[in-house]
């Protein structure tokens, strides 16, 4: 079996991870060639692989068979459609896409060359997260009634974070909004199998960050009327909240889950919670390339170059990716109109 060359397009710190994990951790696949940013040349160096001078001289190397795809979310469309017409393999980053329409554009791209759409969603490769979609599969807590989920951050974060992103400005893109509520959409969607069907929330940014949507809470409707709640914030004063990161609790007929995704999951049965696992620690800065935390990414990318030697569909494809983004979208729109929102959206 003839190893998938892929080419990297993006150099910043997920450009760093997926380069990393192509090159020392998948099998079947290789590291081929880095685009775009502004790091490219030195990242590429550092992996021993041609620098391109743009995303066009990448797609016309015949040793680069997919593209992976680490910009931000407003290219997303365009470069998905032109390694599609060169009739390369794509995975893309989450969000998918700012909107639904770009989505189905990037769909409608890739099924007319045939070729491969994946969708990275690492919270379906984490040790945690999977131990949690098991207890539901299995039925440890029953059928599922409801569900909550938090990603909070602290104000003095987030302000660094636009400092380092500035395209997250851009009103093209979906911002620092969708960029983590595309994670908890479809974690929700995951854990459930279930399609969201109603959508009512309030988005505002009270902060003095001149970017919008920095602050969103939603209500939820899944199939069988099974409830969610989903807070989205990046405008909290310190301390913070402690494990808010991506915090979920799931609520079933015979138990309850409790997850952090770095910290814990605990099992609520009977009458006691029960710690049932603690994942490994890493910092996040000082170790990107920690196998602890490549863990997930290493899943994402060994199912994607799987998928294209099978020939199968992903497990994550562009449905998959377009419904978190449909979520997200349906936030917006309800928080514009006052008016709860039935999915899927005209």
């Amino acid at each position: 079996m003839r190893d998938i060359g892929v080419g990297m397009v993006g150099s910043g710190f997920m450009g760093l991870t997926y380069s990393e994990v192509l090159s020392k951790h998948v099998r079947g696949a290789k590291l081929a060639a880095i685009t775009g940013g502004r790091r490219a040349g030195e990242l590429a160096a550092d992996y021993g692989v041609p620098a391109c001078a743009s995303v066009a001289e990448m797609l016309q190397r015949p040793d680069v068979d997919a593209i992976v795809v680490a910009t931000p979310d407003q290219f997303r469309l365009e470069i998905t459609q032109q390694a599609a017409a060169a009739g390369k393999h794509i995975l893309v980053e989450k969000p998918m896409a700012p909107t639904v329409a770009e989505c189905d554009a990037m769909i409608a791209a890739c099924d007319a060359a045939g070729v491969t759409l994946g969708v990275v969603q690492t919270e379906r490769f984490r040790k945690l997260t999977m131990m949690a979609k098991q207890f539901i599969d299995e039925g440890r807590i029953g059928p599922v009634w409801m569900m909550r989920t938090v990603s909070a951050f602290p104000i003095g974060l987030t302000k660094d974070l636009f400092k380092d992103r500035q395209w997250m400005y851009d009103p093209r893109s979906g911002g620092l909004f969708m960029g983590m509520a595309s994670h908890n959409t479809d974690f929700l969607r995951w854990l459930t199998g279930k399609n969201a069907t109603r959508v009512f929330a309030q988005v505002s940014t009270f902060s003095d960050i001149a970017a919008s949507a920095q602050s969103v809470m939603a209500q939820i409707e899944f199939e069988g009327g099974i409830m969610a709640h989903m807070w989205i914030t990046t405008e909290l004063p310190a301390p913070s909240i402690p494990s808010s990161e991506v915090r979920f609790t799931v609520v079933g007929r015979d138990g309850m889950l409790d997850l952090e995704n770095f910290e814990f999951l605990d099992v609520g049965k009977g009458d006691k919670w029960e710690r049932v696992y603690t994942p490994e620690r890493f910092d996040y800065l000082k170790e990107p390339k920690s196998p602890i935390r490549l863990f997930p990414h290493i899943g994402v990318i060994q199912e994607f170059v799987s998928s294209i030697h099978e020939q199968r569909p992903p497990k994550v494809d562009g449905a998959v990716g377009r419904a978190a983004v449909e979520i997200c979208e349906a936030c917006l729109v309800s928080a514009r109109t006052g008016q709860a929102v039935t999915l899927p959206l005209s």
